[in-house]
């Protein structure tokens, strides 16, 4: 009798689990790079350097699908359905929000806001998406919540334009989408990222050892992606190279196109992938 109680408990608190993490998000939506497409009828938005946040309407997941556990009044005003964006502060502030994200128990997130682009499940064009959320948080002020502005281009030079206000004002970049098509899960043609300087993740797999002022530290990682096999040796401080990210790690780097055999160039480390 003691062994069934037991076992019943147990059942319990694991529906209990289980039913907080449901639903998992779907696959998010991911940018690719623009390359100077057509972008006819499209629409613009500032590029938060952020971290990503994804409300399935009960819980908050990050980019790797990763339960985030704000305290309960960040979410206590949250739509009933899925909305996806950027936790962010201000421009040039990811440090603090990825801090502030990994911390166990209120170490700030007072000071971040989801800066939503999409409403996955509503219906309509992008316009008509984000119209759902708006409607939503003008019954629900006190959400900790804002809409990512969706400008129309109407030209390439409006949009450099704000490419360059963007960049000039400390920002990361802008994205380029197209407003017609439903919630892209993974990455698509359809929603580009465009940038002073690419970038892209890579998982590290082996180390080198530094050399001259570097002797006893990181001298550079290996990494590998889908272009193959390269080596990262810029853009580590100090105090990184005397702890690097461990193997096994997904950073974020920078580059400035492909070599001829197709491996980024002049890689160089940005930050570990939050």
């Amino acid at each position: 009798m003691n062994k069934l109680f037991i076992l019943l408990i147990i059942s319990l608190w694991a529906m209990k689990i289980y039913s907080v993490t449901e639903p998992l998000p779907p696959q998010l939506m991911l940018l690719k790079v623009y390359h100077g497409q057509s972008l006819q009828g499209w629409v613009m938005s500032e590029k938060l350097d952020g971290v990503r946040g994804y409300w399935t309407g009960k819980a908050l997941y990050s980019r790797q699908k990763r339960v985030l556990t704000p305290p309960p009044y960040f979410t206590k005003h949250f739509p009933p359905f899925a909305i996806d964006g950027e936790l962010f502060i201000q421009r040039q502030a990811f440090d603090e929000v990825s801090r502030i994200v990994r911390s166990q128990g209120d170490k700030g997130w007072s000071k971040i806001k989801l800066n939503v682009f999409d409403v996955p499940n509503a219906q309509g064009d992008l316009f008509q998406r984000l119209a759902t959320l708006k409607q939503y948080l003008q019954k629900h002020p006190n959400a900790p919540i804002k809409i990512i502005p969706q400008i129309p281009i109407q030209s390439k030079t409006q949009m450099m334009t704000f490419f360059h206000q963007v960049v000039d004002n400390g920002g990361e970049g802008i994205v380029l989408r197209n407003p017609k098509l439903n919630y892209q899960h993974g990455r698509s043609d359809q929603i580009l990222k465009f940038k002073p300087l690419l970038d892209d993740e890579c998982k590290v797999i082996a180390y080198r050892d530094g050399r001259g002022k570097y002797q006893g530290m990181l001298g550079s990682v290996i990494c590998q992606n889908q272009y193959g096999t390269f080596r990262i040796g810029s853009g580590f401080s100090d105090k990184e190279r005397q702890n690097p990210p461990p193997i096994g790690t997904v950073i974020t780097y920078q580059y400035r196109g492909f070599t001829k055999k197709g491996l980024p160039r002049f890689a160089t480390f940005y930050r570990i992938k939050s």
